[in-house]
């Protein structure tokens, strides 16, 4: 099994960026599709981006497109999430997740390996 740990959350305000980062360890993160997900309070997880495990293919939920860029170095066996123009309803916890597959997947269920969260938090 692959140990995820996302890092680098924060506090900024609305139209800044951030760029969570998902370090992967026991297992090389180029064995996984990965994602990014995110869950505000009282509300369900909801899927962010997307990249399949060569980093060829990624997907956006249309909300984030053209703000968010998710990215993988395989070499650093690390995923990153590069967000802009950060706005208060961006406000979550994140999550990386690594799903056994080499094409990306868009449904949490998919995935089977989860880090522990990263907060963001965008003031307006």
């Amino acid at each position: 099994q692959v140990h995820l740990v996302e890092s680098l959350g924060g506090l900024v305000q609305a139209g800044e960026s951030l760029r969570p980062s998902c370090a992967a360890s026991w297992r090389t993160l180029s064995e996984y599709a990965m994602g990014w997900f995110r869950q505000a309070p009282e509300t369900d997880r909801e899927i962010v981006a997307a990249i399949s495990r060569s980093g060829t293919y990624t997907f956006y939920v249309n909300s984030m497109k053209g703000r968010f860029t998710i990215s993988r170095d395989n070499s650093k066996n690390t995923l990153y999430l590069q967000m802009n123009t950060l706005k208060p309803e961006d406000t979550a916890v994140y999550y990386c997740a690594a799903a056994v597959d080499p094409f990306y997947r868009v449904v949490a269920s998919a995935y089977r390996y989860w880090g522990q969260g990263t907060q963001v938090t965008v003031s307006s």
